[in-house]
């Protein structure tokens, strides 16, 4: 059994999943409509990943005799002055994000629910290779600058940018 206090936090993170889920797929029209096929495919499937672990959370919630909630979620940006800032945008919230999952972990282990604790960890890896895709992805914008060639490479290649972190160690 979940106690209140847990069901709460997890309800929250599955709303923060959520609208994480959301945020992506505002990303990805935004994108399409400015002709970047690449970077709106890609964002289109972080939107489903993104959905996948919220839903990841509603069946442990539920399993584990707690209740999901499902909240109205805020609307997300759908404009950017550049691709730049959009990304720059991106790693912020998933800095959120790891920051939330860090506090759902924390309190897990103050309410001694060692099995929610064990199930948060795959979260808090889940974080460390969003957060390392997301610096990876403006340290690649910001060697482009604003050379079109490169954003037309950079374009075409993010279909395929793959990011190797400790958590991971090379398994995906």
């Amino acid at each position: 059994m979940l106690s209140k206090n847990i069901e709460t936090a997890l309800n929250n993170q599955i709303k923060i999943e959520a609208e994480s889920s959301q945020i992506y797929l505002a990303m990805a029209c935004w994108a399409e409509i400015k002709g970047l096929e690449g970077i709106a495919n890609f964002m289109y499937k972080q939107s489903d990943e993104e959905r996948d672990h919220m839903l990841k959370l509603v069946k442990f919630v539920n399993e584990r005799g707690g209740h999901a909630q499902i909240y109205a979620l805020k609307a997300p940006n759908v404009m950017f002055k550049s691709f730049k800032e959009m990304f720059q945008k991106l790693f912020e919230h998933e800095v959120f994000v790891s920051e939330s999952i860090n506090e759902l972990v924390h309190v897990s282990l103050q309410e001694k629910d060692y099995a929610t604790h064990n199930f948060l960890q795959w979260y808090v890896s889940e974080q460390i290779e969003e957060e390392a895709m997301a610096r990876t992805i403006l340290d690649k914008i910001n060697l482009i600058g604003d050379d079109k060639g490169g954003l037309y490479l950079f374009d075409r290649d993010i279909q395929t940018l793959t990011v190797n972190t400790a958590s991971t160690n090379g398994s995906e």
